[in-house]
């Protein structure tokens, strides 16, 4: 399948140094611009792997990345500049790397970053498949009449007394402003059946039918699909029984405007979520361990492992805790991520040291080990994010090296 990679670099070397890097297939295109001409070429930015030298260059970079949000952007620097990197982290960008990286980590930030491509190409060929269709305009109108529409369904559904589901999505007051045109309707068409119904009843709002379906079918398919937004975007539920459409509406809205207001990603009625809290932060844990703490252990495996001599990163995840661990010859670190009713994230940091060696470990347990600086930092969910994991890591490496 065919790539698009963009360089962008006010310094011309720079393309020879980095084209090498990349192993390019015959198929794949191949785009340089300087940062002048970008406003002409925001274009052919789509769908495209960005690799940007930031060296001179970083506020430019900084824009850029802000701009091509959701878009994968790899970014170059001469030096090890944590301030920027942070600040680059939390604008979007993908990964980092400088002279000192060696080829293979370039080439292995690579493989995420062009799935992440074929996600975007995807999301162009159910826009192309809509305005073709007549579903929307390239200005993202909707031409289906959500009422009668509606109407129609619930009466069949009733008919036949099946279930049913309607949910209702919107993005806040902050974040439908960041959402890329037709964003929603490409993420939510590309997860859903067939035979369901997305109907749009104001601008950046919808319904979705969802039919043969009952809430826990429902809740699970919307955690799917809202894990594939670039900024938040909420839900209500509500159950279509023996409801009449004004009846639906009006509890489908009450709920989604009760996700927004307390900022989470899914609501039902009160007697529905009686019950069923823990199965909701269990859920929202899960999606935090596939989505944030998973690749950051990966990335930190990637950038470490075999880098000092004897010692090597592992990382062990499940439902209930995800553990980074760092073990040397006389000392283990250990990075341990639980959520306690998953209505809490813990993350316990501490270094393990057996003065006797690993051996004497293997033998006595875990009891044969000294803790020594241990500590506890807690985050509510939706406060915990990548930037604040990345940088946690990093920390937890430095640290360990010095206790070295």
């Amino acid at each position: 399948m065919q790539d698009r990679l963009v360089l962008i670099s006010d310094d011309s070397d720079f393309f020879e140094y980095i084209v090498p890097k990349l192993d390019l297939r015959k198929s794949d295109e191949l785009f340089r611009f300087n940062f002048s001409e970008l406003p002409e070429k925001l274009h052919q930015l789509r769908s495209a792997l960005l690799i940007i030298n930031s060296e001179n260059n970083q506020t430019k970079t900084l824009d850029l990345l802000n701009i091509v949000k959701g878009t994968p952007s790899i970014v170059f620097g001469y030096n090890d500049d944590t301030k920027f990197k942070l600040s680059a982290y939390k604008a979007g960008m993908f990964a980092y790397f400088s002279l000192m990286t060696p080829d293979e980590e370039v080439k292995a930030s690579l493989i995420p970053a062009l799935r992440e491509i074929s996600c975007l190409k995807k999301k162009d060929l159910y826009r192309e498949l809509l305005v073709k269709n007549n579903l929307i305009t390239e200005n993202n109108e909707v031409f289906l009449a959500c009422n009668s529409v509606l109407d129609s369904e619930i009466q069949k559904i009733q008919k036949a007394s099946a279930d049913a589901v309607l949910l209702a999505i919107s993005p806040d007051d902050k974040s439908k402003f960041m959402i890329q045109a037709n964003q929603i309707e490409t993420v939510v068409l590309s997860n859903v059946r067939s035979d369901d119904i997305m109907l749009n009843y104001a601008p950046n709002k919808y319904f979705i039918l969802l039919k043969n379906s009952d809430l826990d079918n429902a809740h699970s398919l919307w955690q799917k699909i809202s894990s594939h937004f670039s900024e938040p975007v909420y839900a209500g539920f509500a159950y279509a029984g023996k409801k009449s459409r004004e009846e639906l509406i009006n509890e489908v809205l009450n709920n989604l405007h009760r996700a927004i207001n307390q900022k989470i990603s899914a609501s039902l009625k009160s007697e529905e979520v009686q019950g069923k809290n823990f199965k909701f932060y269990r859920e929202e844990y899960k999606k935090k361990l596939e989505q944030i703490i998973t690749p950051a252990f990966y990335r930190i495996q990637q950038l470490y492992n075999d880098k000092f001599l004897d010692m090597r990163i592992e990382q062990r995840c499940d439902d209930s805790a995800s553990e980074l661990l760092i073990i040397s010859k006389y000392m283990i670190g250990s990075f341990r991520i639980t959520s306690p009713g998953f209505s809490m994230i813990n993350i316990d940091i501490s270094y393990n040291v057996e003065r006797n060696g690993l051996n004497q470990i293997r033998q006595n347990g875990m009891e044969a080990l000294i803790t020594s600086d241990a500590k506890r930092i807690k985050f509510k969910p939706e406060e915990f994010d990548s930037v604040q994991l990345q940088d946690l890591l990093e920390q937890f490496v430095s640290e360990f090296k010095q206790h070295i």
